[in-house]
């Protein structure tokens, strides 16, 4: 126990989320349980028609996690060996790691400095003959500038997968992010804004093409039982996950609410000390993280857990100096902005039920830390 009377402030807190709503999960569960239907079921077909209609697609395909979600998009979409996919170096690795996965190469483009997702001008200047297609991150829980990138990839013909998998609810220009691109890609990790009890995924789309060839690739590329027209995967969302979705669905924007107040405060607070989020006019911060900017990040993280409190760097390595991608040829110095944040920038625990009291000892923590290093 700490000094204030609680254990470690963690990142999320998924215990205590699920003390609020373990009776409607349970009995969710238990209906699956009792129906013995566990895989492409009714709970599936459910959450999938559900999330379609949330975030504003035609289709929604339930599938195994957010990675697979990305790979199944391109190929989907047709990207294979000899495509190149621009995307950001400041994500997760999972993003290159399905582009590698169809046979097609990661081509890189820089951030902006302000909002960390991707920047269309930069994306322009990496489109050759071979490029086929743009994913673009909304990092964070910030919507990217999906304005610019549609107009980018309209002029020369690129399809557009929005990695969306930290970012469900989260709105550019009133619409909802994975309904604007080619495809939409959602995650349902644990600790997500929607938090499944295990790995899930989604895929959204306007396309019927997209979504039957979706259905057909999730399913060992198989459209009528034991009968295969192509090669796919096993990727089916099952039954107790979907079941546990459709619950939380239903508090899911009380839940973007809470995150918001809380980065609110937290920005309020902070905003004189150390760069806060910044947020643009017409794209919306649902804050899957909360992450600040300082040169003293590794010092400050320190002393966060001396007193109690978790931190985290999303990300300390960009993908492009990556041990596994050593092959694509790039080097320390080619995406100076994404370099530049992997050092900077820490993440502070934010998750629907953290309290004014841990709230304000966190700021406290940091002004206190912040006074003595001046």
């Amino acid at each position: 126990m700490t000094h204030r009377g609680w254990s470690q402030i963690p990142m999320v807190d998924l215990k205590e989320e699920l003390s609020l709503i373990q009776a409607p999960i349970q009995e969710a569960i238990n209906d699956v349980i009792a129906s013995s239907d566990y895989i492409l079921g009714e709970k599936g077909a459910q959450l999938e028609k559900s999330l379609a209609q949330y975030i504003g697609s035609n289709f929604g395909i339930g599938v195994a996690s957010g990675t697979d979600a990305l790979t199944l998009s391109l190929n989907a979409l047709g990207i294979g060996p000899g495509d190149e996919v621009i995307t950001t170096p400041f994500t997760f690795f999972a993003t290159a790691e399905a582009i590698v996965h169809v046979g097609a190469k990661p081509v890189f483009a820089d951030i902006e400095e302000k909002t960390y997702n991707i920047d269309p001008a930069e994306v322009k200047k990496m489109i050759t003959q071979n490029t086929k297609a743009i994913i673009v991150v909304h990092l964070y829980g910030k919507a990217a500038n999906m304005d610019q990138i549609m107009r980018v990839a309209n002029d020369h013909g690129l399809r557009v997968i929005e990695d969306a998998c930290q970012a469900i609810g989260t709105e550019y220009d009133g619409k909802r992010v994975g309904a604007i691109g080619d495809v939409g890609c959602f995650s349902f990790f644990p600790s997500k804004n929607l938090g499944a009890f295990g790995d899930a995924g989604l895929v959204t789309t306007n396309n019927r093409e997209v979504y039957e060839s979706i259905n057909q690739f999730r399913n060992h590329g198989s459209k009528e039982k034991y009968y295969h027209s192509a090669i796919g995967m096993n990727s089916r969302l099952d039954e107790i996950q979907a079941a546990v979705l459709l619950v939380k669905l239903r508090y899911l924007d009380i839940f973007l609410h809470n995150r918001k107040e809380i980065a609110r405060r937290y920005t309020e607070t902070l905003q004189d000390l150390v760069k806060t989020p910044e947020v643009a006019t017409g794209r919306e911060h649902t804050f899957h993280q909360y992450c600040i900017e300082l040169e003293q990040r590794n010092e400050l993280a320190s002393t966060l857990q001396q007193n109690g409190i978790d931190s985290a760097v999303y990300y300390p390595l960009p993908l492009h100096l990556q041990p596994a991608l050593d092959y694509l040829g790039y080097k320390k110095g080619d995406f100076p902005l994404a370099e530049r944040l992997s050092e900077r920038v820490l993440a502070l625990p934010i998750f629907p039920m953290l309290s004014f009291q841990k709230q304000d000892y966190i700021i406290t923590t940091i002004k206190d830390f912040l006074a003595d290093n001046e």
